[in-house]
């Protein structure tokens, strides 16, 4: 009997991130709702590349894109979601694309609203108050998982952001290291960093990014899948989980109406190609980083594996009540009424998450999709 081969490095990190991502958020989520702001369901990644670079003042759209690493189209993306749902505000008065990132100027200046800055109240101390949780939790283990990103990340030679980007296809380029090695950066700041630099090596070898092998591809076969299936399958959102442009031309889409309704999902060869080359890819990288990073290396895969291993992980899945995870009725971002899409949303999250309470290592996801409709969460 062929031994199973153990999960990607990858696929690990990106479980440990979303799981601290997930309870992060949920406390989150509490405190916000015990203040009349809006934003309660903001999620930790926009806090770290983006609304952080706020917390001081207004800054412009071209400056923060600067500071948070990344294409003004892309910071503009994003601050038209925090503008729609009430966390900034951009030039004064109605404008063209109003909510969404068309027409932003990189002069323009953003700041934040009254609901902005309590979410800025509350994450810096929240981060280190769960950090202090895990290390309460888990111990040596903790301490291991630290000592090893700690000792990796010191090493990584490129200037990249504290948060994984929101990324569906390529990841950006990042230019050549300029800030100093920092001690006891918070624990998904080492996650996200460590694990983008995985990403950005496995990319160099791999056509295909990441995100799209880490899941959707990695589930499928040369055998029809209902679509509805992905999500389940991959431990993302139905939205980032969808079959869209992005997967083309890795899918074949069918109907196949003896076996139900809705379409059927199925590799196209290039697909296969791209799954055969994830576990390569994967390997290869893991491989090259045993060389690099050394003890390091070694130590990140056991801790992480114990992590995932401890019962304790479970703890803090579980959501706090009232939030919209434990199945709190809640409005979309931005709205006050609760209407048909926000009631199928909440259902996906609750069944995503009691999936993720029983039985963290099977359903977390291999590597993290940020949904916008879930303020950037997973």
């Amino acid at each position: 009997m062929i031994a199973a081969q153990p999960r990607p490095l990858s696929a690990i990190l990106s479980q440990i991130l979303v799981a601290y991502t997930v309870e992060l958020d949920g406390e989150f989520e509490r405190r916000m709702l015990q203040t009349p702001a809006r934003g309660a369901r903001l999620s930790l990644v926009i806090w770290l590349n983006l609304l952080r670079f706020l917390a001081d003042g207004p800054v412009t759209a071209g400056t923060l894109a600067a500071r948070a690493l990344t294409a003004q189209a892309g910071a503009a993306a994003a601050l038209g979601c925090l503008e729609r749902w009430g966390v900034v505000t951009l030039q004064p008065g109605k404008r063209a694309g109003f909510g969404s990132g068309r027409g932003i100027r990189a002069d323009w200046p953003v700041r934040l609203t009254a609901s902005g800055e309590a979410a800025a109240g509350i994450w810096p101390g929240l981060i280190p108050e769960i950090d202090a949780r895990w290390s309460k939790r888990f111990g040596g283990d903790a301490a291991r998982l630290r000592r090893s990103l700690e000792a990796i990340e010191r090493q990584i030679d490129l200037e990249l952001p504290q948060g994984l980007p929101v990324a569906l296809l390529k990841l950006p380029e990042f230019g050549p290291r300029r800030s100093a090695a920092e001690d006891g950066l918070p624990l998904p700041v080492l996650l996200s960093r460590v694990l983008l630099a995985f990403a950005l090596d496995f990319e160099r070898e791999s056509q295909t990014p990441l995100s799209l092998c880490a899941n959707a591809i990695r589930v499928l076969s040369d055998e029809p899948m209902p679509a509805t299936e992905i999500a389940k399958r991959t431990g993302c959102s139905e939205e980032t989980a969808g079959i869209g442009w992005q997967h083309k031309p890795y899918i074949i889409v069918e109907r196949d109406p003896a076996r139900g309704r809705g379409p059927f999902v199925r590799l196209s060869p290039a697909g296969i190609r791209a799954q055969h080359a994830y576990d390569r890819c994967t390997r290869d990288v893991e491989e090259k980083w045993k060389k690099e990073y050394r003890v390091a290396a070694k130590e990140l895969r056991e801790s992480l594996t114990a992590l995932l291993q401890r019962g304790e992980l479970s703890d803090g899945l579980r959501p706090p009540p009232g939030t919209a995870r434990a199945g709190a009725p809640t409005p979309a971002l931005g709205r006050a009424d609760i209407g048909p899409a926000a009631r199928r949303r909440k259902r996906d999250l609750v069944i995503q998450t009691e999936a993720f309470v029983r039985d963290p290592a099977a359903a977390l996801p291999h590597y993290p999709l940020w949904d916008m409709n879930r303020g950037f969460g997973p």
